[in-house]
């Protein structure tokens, strides 16, 4: 391997906007990392995930396909 070509790898202390850090090990150039979201915040994680319905998406979608109805399998095989 060549000499002085990888990065320096050290501890680097992570912050969080909601204000909970961890250390980890990183090639980042400085000592603290800023982040806007981690997993003790973010939705997915948290389990407090929303459904966001922007202009009334959903609705649009059930109404236009409210008259759907799925094939039972009785019904498909009477086609058959």
């Amino acid at each position: 391997m060549k000499d002085k070509i990888h990065p320096e790898y050290h501890e680097v202390t992570v912050v969080c906007a909601c204000g909970s850090t961890f250390k980890t090990r990183s090639t980042y150039k400085s000592d603290i990392l800023h982040m806007e979201i981690c997993s003790k915040c973010h939705p997915f994680f948290t389990g407090k995930q929303k459904l966001i319905d922007s202009g009334g998406r959903v609705e649009r979608f059930n109404r236009k396909y409210a008259g759907f109805k799925k094939a039972t399998p009785a019904a498909a095989e009477t086609k058959a």
